[in-house]
């Protein structure tokens, strides 16, 4: 799974502290050190980031406790853990001496927290004002809302993504879902990179550095896409419609004699192609079907006939048929059936790295594929302060001395 050494990666020739923790900064962080940079993840002594603790299940368990939990291990490789006190006087020096040597700062505190510690942004550009510091929270730095704490469920519920989410009014399992990944937390994550891409491009222009100010609840209020524009376009607000799709039809889910598969139509010719494959080429000459506004008009009708001509074969002899059609088809897998999927292991979507200690670590791939500067995978999700020592030493030029005596103090 791991490229050449010999090959360059794109950021290879940066270096990131992260003071974030759970899920969108260390997404982001992640996703930066596949691409090469180097990062340092902050951590609180014994404790570490929470999400070390979210399970079952654990990898690594040890007689002293049970390991790194499966969640932790999703948002953080290629990094290197320190923990650090920045709470102290003399775990702030040392978080201020990182970020003088950083290029990037990744934190997602409460609005206005880190100033106390000397570790805001104002702060931290008067000794590096080439510093990108990317601060993520739950609803921005400015606003009504900007002193609340802000969880992927929370903000899913607010930017209305949940009144979209799930079984129809008045149906059986009616009510507002949640997706079923922190899809806001991705998302944030992944703008976090963007931006801080965006503001590195800026700085190697002017030498300039700059804070990003990324907020879950915009982020999700954002990625509304197409619901939200049908919104303020046509004014109507919309409703829970389970697995159909508002704009397009047919696209949802459909019985079939052995379970359930997807289909999902995307324009006229793909349409007369399924009538003719399910045997019912009438479909694509009928007034209320031929287009696809007129199958919205008409979509009771007409899911109502497909559900029926459906389930007279298994899912994958539909499949068989509808592929060769070229309709866009596929089932409803569950995880088991996913990384099992042919697509997915000639991807090598699914891999696994080693940590120090021996134990193996399975990951799920980054979906990026550079043809020059491919993801590297260096390190694995590292144990609670691994690294402290070697880095502190290495990179600050601290003593062991200086090293033992931080660590009697607590403050590593």
């Amino acid at each position: 799974m791991n490229p050449s050494s010999a090959t360059p990666a794109a950021l290879s020739h940066l270096t990131v502290l992260d003071l974030s923790r759970v899920l969108a900064g260390p997404w982001a962080s992640q996703i930066l050190g596949d691409l090469g940079a180097t990062v340092y993840k902050i951590e609180r002594p014994g404790s570490g980031d929470e999400t070390r603790s979210w399970g079952p299940p654990f990898v690594s368990a040890t007689p002293s406790g049970p390991g790194d939990a499966a969640y932790y291990l999703c948002a953080n490789r290629n990094k290197r853990s320190l923990t650090v006190d920045f709470t102290t006087p003399e775990g702030r020096e040392i978080v201020q001496a990182l970020a003088l040597r950083a290029d990037v700062v990744i934190e997602n505190f409460k609005v206005g927290s880190l100033a106390a510690h000397g570790l805001d942004y104002a702060s931290l550009r008067r000794i590096n004002p080439r510093l990108i510091y990317c601060s993520i929270t739950g609803f921005g730095q400015s606003g009504p809302y900007a002193a609340r704490p802000g969880y992927d469920f929370i903000i899913q519920a607010m930017s209305g993504l949940m009144s979209l989410t799930g079984v129809p009014q008045g149906q059986p399992g009616a009510g507002p879902l949640k997706a079923g990944v922190a899809v806001t937390d991705l998302f944030s994550g992944l703008y976090a990179a963007i931006g801080v891409l965006a503001a590195l491009a800026h700085r190697e222009r002017t030498g300039e550095g700059q804070q990003i100010d990324v907020g879950l609840f915009d982020v999700q209020v954002a990625c509304l896409a197409n619901q939200a524009m049908n919104y303020l376009v046509g004014g109507q607000v919309p409703g829970r419609m389970g697995n159909a799709h508002p704009n397009i039809v047919p696209y949802q889910d459909f019985p079939t004699a052995d379970g359930r598969m997807i289909i999902a139509v995307g324009n006229d010719g793909q349409f007369a192609r399924l009538a003719v494959e399910v045997g019912r080429p009438d479909w694509s000459t009928d007034a209320r079907f031929a287009s696809n506004a007129a199958r919205i008009a008409h979509r009771d009708v007409l899911i109502a006939e497909m559900c029926a001509v459906l389930t007279t074969r298994t899912t994958v002899q539909w499949i068989e048929r509808l592929e060769h059609a070229q309709v866009p088809c596929g089932p409803v897998n569950a995880l088991d059936a996913v990384f099992a999927d042919p697509q997915v292991r000639a991807r090598a979507m699914q891999f696994e790295m080693r940590r120090a200690d021996g134990c193996g670590v399975p990951q799920v791939a980054s979906p990026l594929h550079l043809s020059s500067t491919p993801v590297q995978y260096r390190h694995a999700p590292p144990a609670l302060g691994a690294d402290t020592r070697s880095v502190l030493s290495n990179l600050l030029g601290l003593s062991v001395e200086r090293l033992d005596a931080l660590a009697a103090k607590q403050v590593i």
